[in-house]
């Protein structure tokens, strides 16, 4: 089985800075495109920041220039910088990995996974 796991939210001050990880482990060949959405009460799950195998970029509007995405191929790892964090921030950040090609039992399957999510705080 595939698996997401995020770390590094938290309790942070306006215009602080936290760095978001998500490790996706399993028997996995490649992962396509890796991403990060968040989700606030009520509202629906938005993209904020995605990233190919071959480390082409997207950002939300709302981040740009703020929020930088890198990967790790080798360690099936992406992160998410995020400075000048705004109260506006506070959300639930969602790992997802799309696209991953990998070995479940006796077969290749490919198929999106997300991550259990980790909360951001920002906040004086």
């Amino acid at each position: 089985q595939v698996q997401l796991v995020e770390s590094g939210g938290g309790l942070v001050q306006p215009g602080g800075s936290l760095r978001l990880s998500c490790v996706a482990s399993g028997s996995i060949f490649s992962i396509n495109v890796m991403g990060w959405y968040r989700q606030a009460p009520g509202k629906q799950r938005e993209l904020v920041a995605g990233i190919t195998s071959r480390g082409n970029t997207n950002y939300a509007d709302s981040v740009k220039g703020r929020f930088t995405i890198s990967r790790d191929n080798a360690k099936n790892t992406v992160y998410l910088q995020m400075n000048s964090l705004k109260p506006e921030d506070t959300v639930v950040y969602y790992c997802k990995a799309g696209g991953v090609r990998a070995r479940i039992a006796t077969l290749v399957s490919l198929d999106d996974y997300w991550g259990q999510g980790t909360q951001v705080t920002v906040s004086s």
